[in-house]
């Protein structure tokens, strides 16, 4: 048994959602936020045989997606106040982080 965690952009997570339903996985959805752009994330929790773990993968590679977002830097704090001029800058945001951890036991009652 495997535990696949993915961390995808809460505007993938219902396609995700949908194609594991679909294809028949059971997953939790947790809200998470994400620590560079402080925007919404949903991860998932996946337990899957070992067998099925690239099936999985394979799913959220099509539905998580990246894609380009403009944002405008946070002022740095200190004494350089004055020097700060925010420019917009162009990120990249979305698809998905995922680990596959071993799990040593697991139980569903």
């Amino acid at each position: 048994m495997r535990l696949v965690i993915a961390v995808v952009q809460d505007k993938d997570s219902y396609r995700l959602s949908e194609k594991l339903v679909k294809h028949g996985f059971r997953a939790t959805k947790l809200a998470s936020t994400g620590g560079f752009l402080k925007a919404g994330n949903t991860t998932f929790l996946i337990g899957v045989e070992h067998d099925k773990v690239d099936d999985v993968l394979a799913l959220i590679k099509e539905s998580c997606h990246t894609r380009e977002q403009t944002m405008t830097p946070m002022q740095p704090m200190g004494n350089n106040v004055d020097a700060f001029v925010p420019y917009p800058v162009s990120v990249q945001v979305g698809g998905a982080t995922v680990f596959v951890i071993d799990v040593e036991q697991f139980a569903h009652f």
